[in-house]
């Protein structure tokens, strides 16, 4: 495992250096005081882990195509932005944008994130693209979603305090968004209907959960326990009409 001491490298270097190394057939690489630098697995392409410790900026993982990066810490903003594969665990929070366009791959975020988060997601062929967010999310949840997941399960939320924001899943046209308990529907964007989860959905969240749980050495059951509500799109073209004449 080699670890790479990223304090006071410019992204571009901290980049060039993690490059190189998995390049010439690194796998496992140890990043230590990150603080700020974007870019980090941007685009890359193959097998490998990067542990990161420290705050990455933006864009991490954005364009990567099948490392697993896992950030003991926070993240800032377009974590996954396009992302086509590969897995990123995020111990801390994550601010706005999270999953941006992104296409396929898995995030599991411990903590809150921001606005806008699973913003223009897509599914195609065999990919499926998965956000999971232990906390609360901001507003414009899922907006303009065209398909895969996202399950936000509002863990250690204060009395009172709302697992959401405002507009979820506003033009919402594909996908699924799972919230565990109730949301208010003023919340709701106008294009999306609540339904309860099937037993094939049941079943998905159970592994869904088990994987986030093992992440995070949560109790899985514990999660489960309270019933989750399950968002879809009413059709798949909600402005079809809007400039029809």
């Amino acid at each position: 495992m080699e670890v790479v001491n990223a304090r006071g490298l410019s992204y571009q270097a901290l980049n060039e250096t993690v490059r190189s190394l998995l390049d010439n057939g690194q796998r496992e690489l140890v990043l230590k005081g990150v603080n700020g630098q974007r870019y980090i697995g941007a685009g890359v392409q193959g097998q490998g882990r990067l542990e990161i410790f420290g705050v990455p900026g933006n864009n991490l993982a954005a364009l990567m195509d099948g490392l697993e990066i896992e950030v003991f810490g926070n993240a800032q903003d377009g974590v996954g932005n396009t992302m086509n594969d590969g897995t990123v665990i995020i111990h801390g929070h994550a601010t706005d944008i999270a999953g941006y366009s992104m296409r396929g791959g898995r995030i599991f975020i411990r903590g809150n994130v921001g606005c806008r988060v699973g913003i223009h997601m897509k599914a195609f062929r065999d990919k499926n693209p998965l956000i999971v967010i232990g906390g609360k999310a901001g507003d414009f949840f899922g907006e303009y979603m065209a398909g895969g997941t996202l399950v936000l399960l509002g863990l250690d939320l204060q009395p009172g305090e709302a697992i959401v924001g405002n507009f979820v899943a506003t033009g919402m046209h594909g996908g699924e968004i799972f919230i565990r308990g109730q949301v208010d529907p003023y919340w709701l964007g106008k294009e999306v209907k609540v339904i309860k989860p099937t037993a094939a959905d049941q079943k998905r969240l159970r592994e869904i959960v088990g994987d986030f749980a093992r992440y995070f050495d949560l109790e899985a059951e514990k999660i489960l326990a309270r019933p989750f509500i399950k968002l879809i799109p009413y059709n798949k073209r909600p402005y079809g009409t809007m400039y029809a004449y």
